[in-house]
């Protein structure tokens, strides 16, 4: 199989190009410095070439900016804008391709369903309220990719792929914990009743490219472990993965003040999401529980 990956070098991209190169598969990163195994784009502008996606099989688009960092105005327009613009030049080119792709994977995440308590989410659960700014985003990023199935001529099979909190030690939201979890200043953040729609990076690109091989999957896909778990239950996990103590505690106003919106977002609100359709489609998570996750990942 020939992918083209935006966002290769990123977290979930890079796991993703080795999984893929390891089996066999070629792999071309798409990028604003174009190389060996690379092709020139820019997200607001498009590809260099205008037949650039010509002769894939798949493209999976990962694109976007860091939604981590304090949210002004100007870093709000930024996360929106780098991936419904990213979305839209990929589609683009994929109209314009003389040998279309038969497949578009575009990133998309939990965040759509907003904050909602306790309450199971699957992908048949209604979005989160839109005033909420990242069910906004993913509401405008599914629906710039969803634009692929309304091209005239050759079908492109589209899959959402709602990314929970990927865990990987070297990098993303474990990564930025593990400083004060292993100092023993780690702790629940709020009341810890937050839930969180976790997954092994691993498993992540191992259901990435289940969802490319198999053309019955189509449509919006939770990538998240089958057992979320709450603040709390994280927090013990890693602590006892670490062998260090959980007691500093955050309050929440502790992380409005320190964080503002974003921290509200991606620290309080609460998403118990589950893979549905996923498992309904035969994909077995090779990590479905918290703490062997982590002491795969830690050990």
């Amino acid at each position: 199989m020939r992918v083209a990956i935006t966002g290769a070098t990123g977290l979930i991209g890079g796991a993703l190009s080795a999984a893929l190169r390891e089996r066999g598969d070629e792999v071309v990163g798409v990028s604003r410095s174009p190389g060996p195994s690379m092709i020139g784009w820019d997200p607001r502008r498009g590809f260099d070439a205008a037949d650039a996606l010509s002769g894939f099989d798949a493209v999976v688009n990962l694109a976007g900016e860091s939604i981590a960092g304090r949210w002004t105005a100007t870093k709000k327009r930024k996360i929106l804008e780098s991936r419904t613009n990213a979305t839209g030049s990929v589609v683009k080119a994929i109209a314009s391709a003389s040998e279309r792709p038969r497949v578009l994977i575009n990133a998309s995440a939990v965040g759509i369903y907003g904050d909602r308590g306790a309450e199971p989410l699957d992908e048949h659960s209604q979005p989160g309220s839109a005033d909420e700014f990242l069910v906004g985003v993913t509401q405008a990023w599914e629906a710039a990719a969803r634009e692929v199935e309304q091209l005239p001529g050759p079908p492109v099979r589209l899959c959402l792929a709602r990314f929970g909190v990927v865990l990987d030690a070297n990098g993303g939201a474990l990564g930025t914990m593990l400083g004060p979890f292993r100092l023993g200043l780690g702790g629940e953040i709020g009341r810890g009743d937050q839930w969180m729609a976790w997954v092994h990076v691993r498993d992540v690109a191992a259901a990435l490219m289940y969802l490319l091989d198999h053309d019955d999957c189509i449509g919006a896909y939770n990538l998240a472990a089958p057992n979320p778990v709450d603040n709390a239950a994280f927090t013990a996990a890693l602590g006892r993965v670490l062998g260090r103590p959980t007691f500093m505690r955050v309050p929440k106003l502790g992380v409005r003040v320190l964080f503002g919106e974003m921290g509200q977002a991606l620290l309080l609100d609460s998403q118990r999401a589950v893979p549905k359709r996923l498992l309904a489609a035969g994909f077995e998570f090779e990590f479905s529980a918290i703490d062997s996750a982590l002491r795969e990942l830690l050990s």
